[in-house]
């Protein structure tokens, strides 16, 4: 644990610890995170392209799917190249300005993902249960809205967010254990009274992963249930194809989000909680393309 004399906060520097734990592994570490974030950067933008060039891919789903892989790109190269920088070279500290650049960032597309797939959860269940009303209930105005809300929701809440922790008067250690500058050991980084802060993040964890996920699993349930009904079994494939992919990614994004900030209490526990934190921040992003090819 190293102490440092804080003086102005603004250039103050803290040591991002990373995979403190597993030094030799770096170069390895290295090149599987290079290779993923290129494939990731180059597979959404692919669909990204594609949405805006092929017309018959001019429809709400695939204009959400390019709103999903715009934000995939850029939520990941907020994390991985910062990431790539510290295996690489071995510095692992990172300024004031800047890790509260990248948490702000962080923040603001974490929400909006989650009410993106929320929107994207929603417009599956208008196509399979309720066909007949799809194309005049999931219009082009109302799709536009839906993802111009997600957008804006996510940046200006989290920009409040991040206001109040850059409030926050800093002392002791300046490690923050994990690989990227998380709220949570941020704030245990604080010192004097942090229950504003802490009760600041808790609501806006609950505010933007409880909605969009209530609503998301409410879809889920409506949608198994009329594909369950249907007769045939191709159809019932046919219409299950259209949503399975979506499915997954949500599944693996909230699954290790809720675990990962259950078990980030638990120090002994720590190592997974990276490797839960990667799902979510590396993961979902590098499986997007591939889930929607």
């Amino acid at each position: 644990m190293a102490d440092t004399d804080w003086g102005n906060q603004t250039d103050i520097k803290f040591i991002l610890l990373g995979f403190g734990d597993l030094p030799d592994q770096n170069i390895f570490l290295f090149l599987l995170f290079l290779v993923i974030y290129i494939t990731t950067v180059a597979g959404n933008t692919l669909i990204i392209v594609l949405v805006v060039v092929d017309k018959q891919l001019h429809t709400p789903m695939y204009f959400l799917l390019g709103n999903l892989s715009s934000l995939e790109t850029c939520y990941t190269s907020t994390i991985l190249p910062r990431m790539l920088a510290n295996l690489l070279t071995g510095d692992k500290t990172i300024f004031f300005n800047s890790c509260f650049t990248q948490l702000y960032f962080f923040g603001a597309l974490a929400s909006t993902e989650c009410y993106l797939l929320a929107a994207m959860s929603y417009d599956r269940y208008l196509a399979i249960c309720k066909p007949l009303h799809y194309l005049s209930l999931m219009n082009t105005r109302f799709c536009l809205q839906l993802a111009t809300g997600s957008w804006l929701t996510g940046f200006l809440a989290t920009a409040i967010f991040v206001l109040f922790m850059s409030r926050l008067i800093f002392c002791g250690t300046n490690e923050i254990d994990h690989f990227y500058c998380d709220p949570v050991p941020l704030i245990k980084l604080g010192c004097g009274d942090k229950y504003l802060m802490v009760l600041v993040d808790f609501i806006m964890a609950c505010v933007f992963t409880l909605p969009p996920f209530l609503l998301t699993l409410t879809s889920y349930v409506y949608i198994i249930t009329t594909i369950l009904r249907i007769p045939s079994t191709t159809g019932r494939q046919k219409a299950f194809s259209t949503c399975s992919s979506h499915l997954i990614v949500v599944t693996i994004f909230y699954g290790t989000i809720l675990i990962a900030y259950t078990l980030f209490k638990l120090e002994t526990l720590r190592i997974l909680n990276k490797v839960l934190s990667l799902c979510y921040t590396v993961l979902t992003p590098w499986l997007t393309p591939s889930f929607t090819a």
